[in-house]
């Protein structure tokens, strides 16, 4: 029989020393978020209203263009960027919501109430989501959650007609340094590459806006900077796949002139749900960053400690 250890003995053993998560916890963590329903149920949330507001938008980028910045160019750099950002049926969206344009004022009224109403839904559903994600008890009432999706919507808005403008410019220089003749490999290949990156720094803008605006509480920027960058850059690799796939699923035989927006939902909810993946990440990687820095100052202490015991 082995003999217990004395009191002594007892009072001298090390505790055991507490193990900080490991990279495989992140994504096991990750893993069971991403299979909860109620994320489902927030992705769905957001990918509704998302197509809701994302025809006014369209209607509200031309309208701006053409009425207010009297810009052509502006006007096809719009429609670039909506073949670049829609994984399917670019030609579709662009003609009907061009045809939107013209005829008649009201049209573009009722699409910036349209886009103000919905933009709340997006806004909404994503604000209790990441509150969830960062242990936020409290959401924002409602007057206050309007006027933070009436900011964001607005701040994208911004940072869309900006990336528009700066890409529209940057075609004018390009044009101008090849004297008119843009029917080139060349000029091709430099202007679709600057509308990428264009395109590239505005998803990452809005997701940065999102994960750092959103939540009731204050975060520091590094805590989700490093996370928006990386989604917006897994937004576009995950478009790419979805436009593969959407070869394999064939939509239209399935639901006919409805295609269009089955295809449209189905990608907002996949970007909801890597939206909301990234903001866990991002909560539970700089949770895990401050444990560590907590451990580094109980070890620097207890140092501290033992140097002033041996003193």
């Amino acid at each position: 029989m082995v003999p217990a250890p004395s009191p002594a003995a007892q009072a001298t053993t090390p505790a055991p020393e507490k193990r900080s998560p490991g990279r495989w916890d992140l994504w096991l963590s990750l893993g069971r978020y991403l299979a909860q329903s109620e994320v489902h149920t927030y992705a769905f949330s957001v990918a509704a209203n998302s197509i809701l507001s994302l025809f006014p938008f369209i209607v509200m980028m031309f309208t701006v263009a053409r009425r207010v910045f009297h810009s052509q160019s502006m006007v096809a750099v719009i429609g670039d960027m909506i073949h670049y950002f829609l994984p399917a049926n670019q030609d579709f969206v662009v003609r009907n919501m061009s045809l939107l344009v013209h005829p008649h004022g009201g049209v573009q009224v009722f699409s910036v109430i349209t886009l103000l109403i919905s933009s709340s839904g997006v806004f909404l559903p994503l604000e209790v989501a990441l509150n969830r994600v960062w242990d936020v008890a409290q959401n924002r009432s409602y007057l206050l959650n309007q006027l933070i999706s009436l900011g964001l919507a607005f701040g994208v808005g911004l940072l869309a007609l900006f990336s528009v403008g700066l890409t529209a410019l940057q075609t004018r220089v390009l044009t101008f340094l090849f004297f008119g003749h843009t029917q080139n490999v060349v000029f091709t290949a430099l202007a679709g590459s600057f509308l990428q990156v264009s395109a590239a720094i505005l998803s990452v803008s809005i997701f940065l806006a999102i994960y750092w605006i959103l939540p009731n509480r204050r975060l520091p920027i590094r805590a989700v900077l490093p996370t928006a960058i990386v989604i917006g850059l897994l937004w576009e690799v995950a478009k790419v796949l979805y436009v593969h796939a959407l070869r394999w699923m064939d939509l239209a035989d399935v639901y006919g002139p409805f295609a269009v927006s089955v295809t449209l939902m189905m990608w907002a909810f996949l970007t909801g749900l890597l939206l909301l993946a990234g903001a866990h990440f991002s909560a539970t990687r700089y949770a895990r960053r401050l444990l560590r820095e907590a451990e580094r100052e109980e070890a620097a202490l207890a140092a501290r400690e033992a140097a002033a015991v041996d003193h």
